[in-house]
């Protein structure tokens, strides 16, 4: 995990009403405008190709090429417009074998809850992006209200 004061001198400044790749987004409709949950444009964290890839192509995503960092998480995507931010999942669910299914899974079901805690404390709808039907499906067995698509752009 990287410290907060290191992050800082890697991450470009934004600021509300910017055109171009910089432009900050707007403040999220909550009655408190708090700091945290002003999105910033952040640089990908990773390095997997192919998840960055289909985290960029996210329709109408305000960061392609970013990360959006709201009350203390990189979200993958943000769609401006519709206040949406996102979390993309590109395993290759399909060709787990059913113990390898449930532990991913049972990763993901609590990662993907508090992501979306902390998307809703500022005012956002959270949706998550995964590959497959199957994975969308396992998903939704453990956590119906979680807003799950899949990818048909990945």
């Amino acid at each position: 995990m990287v410290e907060p004061d290191s992050r800082k001198q890697q991450e470009p400044e934004t600021k509300p009403g910017r055109s171009g790749p910089n432009r900050g987004a707007p403040i999220p409709p909550t009655s408190e405008s708090r700091p945290e949950c002003i999105p910033r444009i952040v640089p990908h964290l990773g390095g997997d190709a192919l998840h960055n890839k289909c985290a960029d192509k996210v329709p109408q995503n305000g960061f392609p090429g970013f990360d959006a960092f709201v009350n203390g998480k990189h979200f993958d995507a943000l769609q401006h417009r519709s206040g949406v931010l996102w979390e993309v999942k590109t395993d290759n669910f399909d060709t787990y074998s059913r113990a390898l299914r449930e532990i991913v899974i049972g990763k993901q079901i609590p990662e993907l809850r508090r992501e979306r805690d902390l998307a809703r404390a500022c005012g956002f709808n959270f949706r998550v992006g995964v590959r497959s039907a199957e994975h969308k499906l396992s998903l939704e067995e453990l956590e119906p209200s979680l807003d799950i698509v899949v990818m048909d752009w990945c």
